[in-house]
């Protein structure tokens, strides 16, 4: 089952209104699309991801909402020439959930994970780009060492680094994992191949480049009075949405709605243990 990430919190800091048009940058599954669309009447979302696979899930999943969603592929990157080619200039509201879909990471032909073996691939979209592999066997030394550090905040960078360049080529998801954990032990609960996997998903898809592509162009998509809700699952995220909303309030151009970040209540948590890390910070603009 499906379930959006602090699905309560991110509808009402949108605080939608049924006659205004959403944007909901990264539709996924379709769970926060649909909530949106929910309380619609005359107004319509917006439901955009660069997951095409992702999107025709979607559509079958929010069927029922169709009259009030727009479906619309495309990257961070390319948000603002996207929503003028579908004739919008501007939304009442902007909703981005940066986590990853346990429909991704659960599927073993994008090789985002090592609970299943796959091929060494983690493109969001499979149309485009150079897959994991071309980094893992190919990338120099210091080059795999310092974006696994960067990415993936892994203290252990240099050591994994080297191991998977003596370990090449690397064939699989399970023969990358294996090559880490036999490097760096397991010492938690958490798999010591975590971090690595995740670095090199963010540099495949230039996740970095691209969520600052999102928060420079969002504050132009949105009208005033309209709100801009961004769900972040990591540090290095939440610290770039905190300094982007810091600097529009400053700036006078918006007003901060979230002091503090939400976070998960306790039985989401439980309910949803990928929620655990999710962080929600809202801004409206003036």
């Amino acid at each position: 089952m499906h379930e959006p990430v602090m699905f309560s919190e991110a509808i009402e800091m949108l605080a939608v209104r049924p006659d205004a048009v959403y944007l909901d940058a990264t539709c996924g599954l379709g769970g926060h699309t649909a909530g949106i669309a929910g309380h619609l009447t005359t107004g319509y979302v917006i439901a955009h991801d660069r997951d095409a696979e992702s999107l025709a899930l979607a559509r079958g999943t929010t069927a029922g909402l169709a009259d009030r969603i727009r479906f619309v592929q495309g990257e961070f990157s390319t948000l603002t020439a996207t929503l003028k080619q579908a004739g919008v200039e501007r939304v009442d509201g902007l909703l981005a959930d940066l986590g990853v879909s346990r429909f991704q990471l659960t599927q073993p032909a994008r090789g985002l994970s090592f609970l299943s073996d796959g091929p060494l691939d983690m493109r969001m979209d499979q149309s485009k780009g150079s897959p994991a592999e071309e980094i893992v066997n190919y990338a120099a030394e210091r080059e795999l060492a310092d974006l696994i550090y960067h990415f993936g905040e892994e203290r252990r960078a240099r050591k994994i680094a080297r191991a998977i360049v003596r370990g090449r080529p690397v064939r699989s998801t399970l023969h990358l994992a294996s090559v880490v954990e036999k490097t760096v032990p397991r010492t938690g609960r958490i798999h010591p191949a975590t971090k690595t996997f995740m670095a090199l998903r963010m540099a495949v898809n230039g996740e970095q480049e691209e969520l600052d592509r999102l928060l420079e162009q969002a504050p132009h998509l949105v009208t005033s009075g309209g709100r801009i809700v961004v769900i972040s699952f990591m540090s290095l995220e939440d610290r770039k949405v905190k300094q982007c909303f810091r600097l529009l309030g400053h700036e006078g151009r918006a007003a901060i709605v979230t002091k503090h970040p939400l976070t998960p209540t306790a039985e989401e948590v439980m309910r949803n243990p990928a929620a655990r890390s999710a962080k929600l910070r809202a801004v409206e603009m003036n």
